[in-house]
Order: structure tokens, then C-alpha cells, then sequence
């Protein structure tokens, strides 16, 4: 038998036995929503307070499966979800450092939990199917080696539709929330800033510039309030269109929060920049 085959048999198992309790949602406890701005990729590699924030928060929250929506997949006309038992990664960044290309993530995919995601999505009017051979992109299988590094919960990732509006990925995590009663971790992961051409890339540790702190502070102050519904409208927040050029790393926020229960709190995870204007602000929706 080969070493590739013997893996894809493990995981099968894994994965099975873990979504047995996953779907049944007996004994499960309610699990946070997440929201992680992932930066650069380089934070695999790093072991600063970003990281090892993302470490503590993988070790208070023990989900029975993780679900994601990064802002590095877009499909058009519908909803693609992850299906394969083993989910392959997909390195798909260039001109880093060669280490970071060796770095593994073999977590389990959740095929029947994939099935039951896309009825979730067509029920809520999302045209949605099965993607048996679209792997992990880097904007989820970074900060889950981040959290859970030992790769063992079942992983399944959620496309954004091509053109959705920030409504749209709302109703994503609206249709998917009592996943979290089942033990499921929904993830939105991002970036709460992202202009690649603003950053300066030679000083991770430089002042944040005004441009990028005010828009921080904009969408920050609508989630103290719980004003879900308002950071909907962040293109009239300050300097919006600067700090997002384009609102595919924006729009996973919109999934966390579209999944939001009424007892939830917005929970600080991390708090702060990278490379003077790629805001690292990441926080848990909990009770």
C-alpha cells in the first residue's frame, strides 16, 4: 500500500468518525465565530504576538470541525465547497522565503459535512455544490497551523461568490450559524486592511499610518456597538476604498458576522499592524 494512499484511508476514518458528532450535534458545546486577519505568510514562520495569539485562542476553543471562508477564493455563479477527504494545500503566494514552502497542514476534510453545508446554503437560496478537488488556500491553512497546529480537525473551505456584496456573505453565515450549536468553528479569514501597494515592506514593526488607523478604528467602533448591519456600509468609512482596493479580504468579515448569535460578544483575539498599514485586528464572536 502506498504512504498516499495509507494517509488518504486514516483521514477518511478521522474524518467520519469525527463528523458522526458533528451533524448528530449531541453534547456539542456552541462554538465561537472567528474572524482572523492572516497577513502576510509569513506569520508561519514568526513567533511574535500574532502568532502566539493565534495560539492561545486555538487552545481555549476545541471545535469538532472548522469551516472557512478566506478572501483568496472566489468563484463565479455559485457557492464551491471543499469535499475531499484529504484536502490538498495550495501554496499560492510567491517570493518568499523557500522554508515556507515546505510547511505542511494534512488536516482531515469533512466530506459529509461538505454535503450538508452546500443543502445549508441551497436552502437560503446560494447556489452551492461539492468541490472534490479544490484544496486549502494559504488565507486558511496558515492561521489554522497557527491555532491548531496538530492539523486533526476536519477543515472545509466556503468560497466567496464572485461579485457578492457584504449582505450576500452575511446570509452565507446566516445560513450556516446553527452549525455552531453542532461544535462547528465558522472562520472568516482576511484582512480588517488590505493595500499591498501601501505597505512597507521592509518594517513589519513601523508606526501605522493615519489612513489605515482611522478605518481600523471605524469598523472597530461599529463592532463595539454590535452594529453588525452598519459596517455593511464600510465603503462610506473613512478611507475606505484605501484600505480596501478591492473587498474580497473585507467580505469574510461579513460571513463571521452574519453568523452571530444574539448573546454573542465581540472578544479581542489580536489587535495591531503589520508593515505600517495592514491591520492585524482579529476577534471571536462568543457567549
Amino acid at each position: 500500500m502506498s504512504a498516499d494512499l495509507n494517509r488518504r484511508e486514516v483521514l477518511q476514518a478521522a474524518a467520519a468518525a469525527g463528523m458522526a458528532g458533528v451533524l448528530g450535534g449531541k453534547g456539542a458545546a456552541v462554538m465561537p465565530a472567528l474572524f482572523v486577519s492572516h497577513g502576510s505568510p509569513m506569520v508561519a514562520l514568526e513567533t511574535d504576538a500574532y502568532p502566539q495569539a493565534m495560539k492561545a485562542f486555538g487552545e481555549s476553543v476545541a471545535p469538532r470541525a472548522l469551516v472557512v471562508v478566506s478572501g483568496h477564493w472566489e468563484t463565479l455563479n455559485e457557492v464551491r465547497v471543499t469535499a475531499s477527504a484529504a484536502p490538498p494545500l495550495i501554496y499560492d503566494f510567491g517570493g518568499f522565503p523557500e522554508p515556507l514552502y515546505r510547511l505542511t497542514y494534512p488536516s482531515p476534510g469533512a466530506p459529509e459535512l461538505a454535503r450538508d453545508i452546500v443543502a445549508r446554503l441551497d436552502a437560503a437560496r446560494l447556489t452551492a455544490v461539492a468541490d472534490v478537488a479544490r484544496g486549502l488556500d494559504h488565507g486558511t491553512w496558515i492561521p489554522l497551523r497557527l491555532a491548531y497546529p496538530a492539523a486533526r480537525t476536519p477543515v472545509v473551505q466556503v468560497s466567496l461568490p464572485w461579485g457578492a456584496s457584504a449582505a450576500d456573505v452575511a446570509r452565507m453565515g446566516e445560513a450556516l450559524r446553527p452549525l455552531r450549536a453542532e461544535g462547528v468553528l465558522l472562520v472568516g479569514s482576511g484582512g480588517l486592511t488590505h493595500n499591498l501597494r501601501r505597505l512597507a515592506w521592509r518594517d513589519k514593526a513601523a508606526p501605522a499610518e493615519a489612513w489605515a488607523r482611522e478605518f481600523d478604528g471605524w469598523v472597530a467602533e461599529r463592532l463595539a456597538a454590535r452594529d453588525f448591519v452598519g459596517v455593511q456600509s464600510w465603503t462610506s468609512a473613512p478611507h475606505a476604498r484605501l484600505a480596501h482596493p478591492t473587498a474580497e479580504h473585507l467580505l469574510p468579515l461579513f460571513f463571521v458576522l452574519g453568523a452571530a448569535l444574539p448573546e454573542d460578544r465581540v472578544t479581542p483575539v489580536f489587535e495591531g499592524f503589520h508593515y505600517a498599514t495592514l491591520s492585524m485586528r482579529s476577534f471571536a464572536l462568543r457567549g
